[in-house]
């Protein structure tokens, strides 16, 4: 007797409306996508107050869940502004929001107990006892770190009793879950403020004493990520959902990338050489 792995959802990045179109008509299973300045995205277009209204209803009429990103590290001051923005996002009927931030975390569990939250990757959840504390306080998923090993993800999903969410595609940051000082340290631009600048992408010379400077190039810029050829992989392993990076990306780029896993997912096979 077969037995039949159950497939993850396919989420897939909404940079602006017209990638949140892209994804949907390429067969996402869900989007996710930023409104306001709250997201660690700020660089993208994101969405105003309608259009996010808009998105939701678009999305919502073709089964497809839509995923809010108020992700960044937040300021006292900032706390009702972004509280706000999640209450809006919960009265339009929004299917969940990734937290970063484990004051604004805490805060909306309070305020809004009925509002599914996701554990961003920037909480850095790197272990199973991690994944368990944030499903004990209230996520009802965990987006777990993308450095991890398929034998480290498959463990946490094993312990969670809660949804494990792992990307599968794009551009890997060099700081671990993204937690890097880089760009803040150099041009006052924090990643997890959402304004990273991406000085890892540029190129450098390697100096050391004695030995001169190593020829230019881009020693920190890793190349991206691709984890086609192992869907069926996460899917025994207990993944829930497959993430894949890109709300800088065009729409075009939103396409081509969500429309080929769709298909591979549909199809329950990996990629053709």
């Amino acid at each position: 007797m077969t037995i039949k792995t159950k497939m993850p959802e396919l989420l897939a990045p909404a940079g602006s409306p017209e990638a949140l179109q892209a994804a949907v008509q390429s067969g996402a299973g869900a989007v996710y996508l930023g409104c306001g300045s709250f997201n660690a995205r700020r660089g993208a277009k994101n969405f105003s107050p309608e259009e996010f209204a808009e998105a939701i209803r678009y999305c919502h009429v073709r089964g497809v869940k839509v995923y809010l990103t108020l992700n960044p590290l937040v300021t006292d001051r900032e706390l009702p502004q972004a509280l706000e923005t999640a209450v809006q996002a919960g009265r339009l009927g929004v299917d969940a929001v990734l937290v970063q931030d484990w004051g604004l975390f805490g805060l909306l569990r309070r305020t809004l107990p009925d509002l599914p939250l996701h554990a961003s990757t920037q909480m850095s959840l790197f272990t199973s006892g991690g994944a368990q504390l944030a499903a004990q306080t209230g996520c009802t998923r965990v987006v777990v770190a993308r450095e991890l090993s398929g034998a480290e993800v498959a463990a946490i999903c094993r312990a969670c009793p809660v949804e494990v969410e792992t990307f599968v595609h794009g551009a890997l940051c060099m700081g671990y879950s993204g937690q890097c000082a880089m760009s803040a340290v150099l041009g006052g631009r924090s990643g997890n403020r959402g304004t990273c600048a991406q000085p890892c992408r540029l190129p450098y010379q390697v100096e050391w004493e004695g030995s001169g400077a190593a020829p230019t190039g881009h020693p920190l810029s890793l190349k991206d990520n691709c984890l086609a050829p192992r869907l069926q992989e996460m899917a025994r392993a207990g993944v829930a959902c497959l993430k894949i990076e890109g709300r800088m990306k065009r729409p075009e780029y939103v396409a081509g990338v969500t429309g080929i896993y769709a298909r591979l997912l549909r199809e329950n096979r990996g990629p053709t050489a």
